[in-house]
């Protein structure tokens, strides 16, 4: 009896995470949060072993005899384990307090592979160690079958609850933390430096983080190349506003295997910043630097030694960025698929030019607020760039239907049109939509509907 009181002690209540009234928080599995509120009566339910038969007030039996068994028990444990894997990690915990079936099914390694938890007002760094904590319960200190946290928009994390993560979970490979501000680098790069399986990282939105690295420690007991140990693929650093040109050269550094890099809003970064990133992550696939607004064509240049390699740029509200940069990446990035020049003021007819005919297999192109950029941009893109499927010319002046039609005629597969604040008549926008069927057109003609 003393075993099994120990044992329920160790699952986690919705109580001892969440506030009362919270809405608790969530699975990789689901995304709907727990209808009720945590009450009284389940905090008491920690102090009690699981019962032996369902007497939970939630669970309705078949028959109105209590002793006979309940339908859904007479399912097989595969059946039950399949229906548990939708639920999110709060009513896990509510399940596993049913019965001492209930108890062993809702804490199979399986339903434990995500823990993704929502809300400002949860204490996190205490869901993480509770929860690690049980996890951990067969394989003492290590938890082996955990693989994603995501715990974004989670205001109440700190350095304390990422080195619970770093401390227990070696097997990690996705941590997203979000709009959590309050995390530092040191926290950052203990968990780089004892999960090296991670390879999807998110602290967009963490204005304290300003680089990523290993731990002194790590670099000590690892070769000079240690650089290579760091497995990431994925970084999101968006709104780091302190990010500066030396610490993306630490990151280049040491993420050589980067193939998706998001630097939005980063406004410290420059030219200089993009030539380390260069030398190091050749393998960059997806970039984004826009709003860096002291990027510009030189800038343009490194980027485009990615060469066929690169799939994907943003460079939206880069002021300094003219057809020249748009000539480098078109002339080195045949293969790019997606182009965001939103904002680009220096980008005329010629750049467009350049793009549409080295890169024909342009499928989104963005080039809003471009005022330079007319209808004879748009029969470039018209007669080279059939596979194109999304096209912004948002408050483009010099675009007018003409230019709309041409593309119409040839562009067949052309899914979205954005033409918002442009003169364009509405039978240039009858003509689109006769002739690009599956096209959503967003506009600001109150004549068309």
């Amino acid at each position: 009896d003393s075993d099994l009181s120990m044992r329920t002690l160790s699952t986690p209540s919705p109580a001892l995470i969440f506030p009362l009234n919270s809405p608790g928080f969530q699975n990789g599995r689901g995304s709907s949060t727990s209808s009720s509120s945590v009450t009284g009566e389940t905090v008491a339910m920690v102090h009690s072993p699981p019962p032996t038969r369902l007497t939970h007030p939630l669970i309705r039996l078949a028959s109105k005899h209590q002793k006979e068994q309940a339908n859904i028990d007479r399912l097989p444990d595969h059946s039950m384990i399949q229906i548990f894997s939708f639920l999110p990690t709060n009513q896990l915990c509510r399940c596993a307090r049913v019965c001492r079936r209930w108890y062993n099914l809702a804490w199979d390694p399986r339903l434990w592979r995500t823990i993704r938890l929502t809300g400002e007002t949860i204490n996190v760094d205490r869901a993480l160690k509770v929860l690690t904590r049980r996890l951990c319960q067969d394989t003492p200190n290590v938890c082996l079958m955990l693989e994603t946290v995501t715990v974004s928009g989670c205001r109440r994390l700190t350095d304390r609850g990422l080195y619970t993560i770093a401390q227990c979970c070696p097997e990690l490979r996705r941590l997203e933390v979000s709009g959590c501000y309050n995390i530092s680098n040191e926290a950052v790069f203990d968990v780089v430096s004892l999960c090296p399986n991670l390879e999807h990282l998110d602290v967009s939105g963490c204005s304290k983080v300003t680089c990523i690295s290993l731990t002194r420690e790590a670099s000590i007991k690892l070769s000079p190349l240690h650089g290579k140990q760091i497995s990431i693929r994925y970084l999101d650093m968006t709104d780091c506003f302190v990010l500066e040109d030396e610490g993306l050269h630490t990151i280049a550094a040491h993420c050589t295997q980067l193939t998706h890099l998001y630097l939005r809003r980063c406004v410290r970064i420059t030219d200089e910043g993009l030539r380390y990133l260069m030398i190091y992550c050749t393998s960059i696939k997806e970039l984004s630097v826009s709003d860096c607004r002291f990027v510009s064509d030189f800038g343009m240049r490194e980027i485009a030694k990615l060469e066929s390699r690169l799939r994907y740029l943003s460079i939206a509200h880069c002021g300094r960025i003219t057809d020249v940069g748009i000539r480098y990446i078109a002339k080195y990035c045949s293969k790019l698929r997606y182009l965001n020049a939103r904002g680009c003021e220096g980008i005329t007819d010629h750049g467009v030019e350049y793009l549409a005919k080295n890169c024909t297999k342009l499928k989104s192109l963005d080039i809003g607020k471009c005022p330079l950029v007319s209808d004879t941009g748009l029969e470039f893109l018209a007669l080279n760039c059939f596979n194109l499927k999304r096209l912004s010319l948002k408050s483009c002046e010099s675009i007018t239907g003409q230019g709309l039609q041409i593309v119409a005629a040839n562009c067949f597969d052309l899914q979205m049109l954005n033409v918002q604040d442009c003169d364009v008549s509405v039978d240039a926008l009858r003509f689109v939509k006769r002739h690009c069927k599956r096209c959503i057109i967003e506009h600001t003609n109150p004549a068309f509907f």
